[in-house]
């Protein structure tokens, strides 16, 4: 079997395995947002969504657009335009169970940085769900406290942000330890 790990856009064909997948990581927190809302998401900013694949299997995936900071997305409605913003907000990020803890989640987070870097945001912001800030803040990200907790993203919530770093600056990102995030938890599943 080819385990090649690809890290590309995100295409029509994926969106069935990408709606079984965030399913999967937030039914159970209450938080699913279901395929439209998804797809609304990565239409905004294809240029910052991507697909992860394992050979030919689609893994996991990424979606991130732009946003004023200190907001973030409405998980009952579907985005209608980008934002102009120097803020990216990562709000999915889902590695499915059977690849976690392999650096998948770090290896999107990082293709996300660069990604970021090189169309100029200035910083990544995410609204960690489930517990998951203890997770994020260990990749760098400080939360803000002052931001009112978001509506619809459940219990035990923070809007947290990193700035960009600028090329070769920072530590390398700590291995993944599967946490289950929105901002994606910010909404993300990591691993």
């Amino acid at each position: 079997m080819n385990d090649e790990v690809r890290i590309r856009r995100i295409c029509e064909r994926d969106w069935d395995g990408i709606a079984a997948l965030e399913s999967r990581a937030y039914t159970g927190l209450g938080l699913s947002e279901g395929r439209v809302a998804l797809q609304s998401r990565a239409r905004v900013s294809p240029g910052t969504c991507r697909a992860l694949e394992v050979g030919p299997r689609l893994v996991g995936y990424v979606l991130a657009l732009p946003y004023p900071m200190y907001r973030y997305p409405d998980l009952a409605r579907p985005e209608q335009v980008a934002f102009p913003s120097s803020n990216l907000h990562l709000h999915d990020l889902v590695i499915a169970e059977s690849f976690r803890r392999r650096g998948l989640g770090r290896l999107l987070l990082r293709h996300l940085t660069t990604s970021a870097r090189a169309r100029g945001y200035e910083r990544i912001s995410l609204v960690a769900v489930g517990g998951s800030a203890t997770y994020w803040s260990a990749r760098g990200f400080t939360a803000h406290q002052e931001v009112v907790r978001p509506d619809g993203y459940g219990p035990d919530v923070v809007y947290m942000s990193r700035a960009v770093p600028s090329r070769g600056a920072g530590t390398p990102e700590p291995e993944p330890a599967g946490v289950s995030p929105r901002g994606s938890s910010s909404r993300e599943e990591l691993g």
